[in-house]
């Protein structure tokens, strides 16, 4: 059986740092299991796109040319979720909602879900609970669900802040059961603590 898809949507000015690491621990090989995830890149269209950070990226899909079949829509924040064109990514989050796959929503790409009305029946998360509100205006009604923590999990959906990748990255891994909780703790805490910290909880 191929591996499932999980596709990273990145629009231009995207933030890097939140995608890499989920990426590459989606891309790795669980011990015993082999690779069960291919982790593919959607834009608006399959036009190169650059990164804050300077990375030139080249699609594998524009958005109209998606693949119907995919276990994961991970939403990677930057600079252009507030933007008319943006807009265009719902018709994909509505379709990951009917085939509940798992939503990731990281940074500013929370603030793109409460302008949809997305986050006003779960409990969610942002970068900054006025800044949601004020941005997201009429369409958002839930300031009663926001939590100030890092990263929210409810149901197949996870909201995160912009310096809560590592956080994000577990709970995406955790809800795709990419591998056995004991390795994802592993990958976390590696990561979290730095190697010198880590390897003492190891001895």
């Amino acid at each position: 059986m191929s591996n499932q898809k999980v596709l990273f949507v990145l629009l231009d000015e995207f933030a890097d740092w939140e995608a890499a690491s989920l990426a590459a621990a989606l891309n790795e090989e669980p011990e015993g299991q082999g690779q069960r995830f291919d982790v593919k890149t959607v834009s608006l269209t399959k036009d190169p796109i650059k990164s804050i950070g300077g990375f030139t990226v080249l699609p594998d899909y524009g958005v109209d040319d998606v693949p119907d079949e995919y276990a994961g829509l991970i939403l990677i924040g930057g600079n252009s979720w507030r933007k008319e064109d943006g807009k265009r990514i719902m018709e994909l989050v509505g379709k990951a909602i009917e085939k509940e796959a798992v939503i990731g929503a990281i940074c500013d790409a929370t603030v793109f879900l409460g302008r949809n009305g997305l986050l006003n029946e779960i409990p969610h998360t942002s970068n900054h609970l006025e800044d949601l509100k004020e941005t997201a205006g009429d369409q958002y009604s839930n300031e009663a669900g926001y939590l100030h923590q890092q990263v929210v999990r409810s149901g197949q959906i996870i909201t995160a802040n912009g310096s809560a990748f590592l956080e994000f990255g577990k709970k995406v891994l955790e809800a795709l059961n990419a591998a056995p909780q004991e390795e994802i703790d592993e990958w976390y805490g590696f990561f979290k603590k730095g190697f010198h910290e880590y390897m003492k909880t190891k001895q």
